[in-house]
């Protein structure tokens, strides 16, 4: 039996409504153990005051990770030398993204993504807004011609979702499979 390469992972949370897909997202993460060497979290400010208004009950200090502060240049993924394999931001703003299209790493959440590339190793982008201007549309072209995956947040409807967060996991699974975790989910005509 081949065992699979535990992942390293860095989620990036920033201030785009839509805080329920991180929160869906770590959930489903703290699921899966055994394919994870290390989770760690990185908040936007907005980050965390979004998630404060949509999620009040659900508190930041409850995530079951080790949570970075967004300033923080000496966090051991803001160096390609630290061989992390997969970052997400989830929800990426528009913002966020057009740093990153455009090199700008002011932050550790666009550091961090800017190591991802360069290293060649996965990123992946929740993106939550609509509707898309040009610029955003030519950055999402300049990140994926760069090697990001642009996840728009999409929910699917063929698996009959009973419930808002059912409605929710068909987009953060579809994440989790894209980052290449094996995890339970509806499979079309399976």
């Amino acid at each position: 039996m081949i065992t699979a390469k535990k992942k390293k992972i860095i989620v990036g949370i920033t201030g785009a409504s839509g805080a329920i897909y991180a929160k869906s997202l770590l959930q489903k993460l703290s699921l899966v153990p055994e394919q994870i060497e290390i989770c760690n979290i990185i908040f936007s400010e907005y980050g965390k005051a979004v998630w404060k208004h949509e999620l009040a009950e659900d508190k930041i200090d409850d995530i079951p990770f080790t949570v970075y502060d967004n300033k923080d240049f000496f966090a051991p993924f803001a160096s390609g030398s630290s061989k992390y394999d997969i970052m997400l931001i989830c929800p990426c703003t528009m913002g966020t993204m057009g740093r990153i299209a455009s090199g700008i790493a002011n932050d550790l959440i666009s550091r961090s993504a800017d190591v991802m590339l360069k290293e060649r190793r996965k990123l992946i982008l929740l993106i939550r807004e609509m509707p898309l201007n040009l610029i955003h549309l030519n950055n999402m072209k300049i990140v994926t011609e760069a090697g990001g995956i642009i996840c728009p947040a999409s929910p699917s409807f063929y698996s009959l979702p009973s419930s808002l967060n059912e409605i929710v996991e068909t987009v953060t699974n579809r994440l989790l499979n894209l980052a290449g975790f094996e995890i339970d989910s509806y499979r079309w005509s399976e």
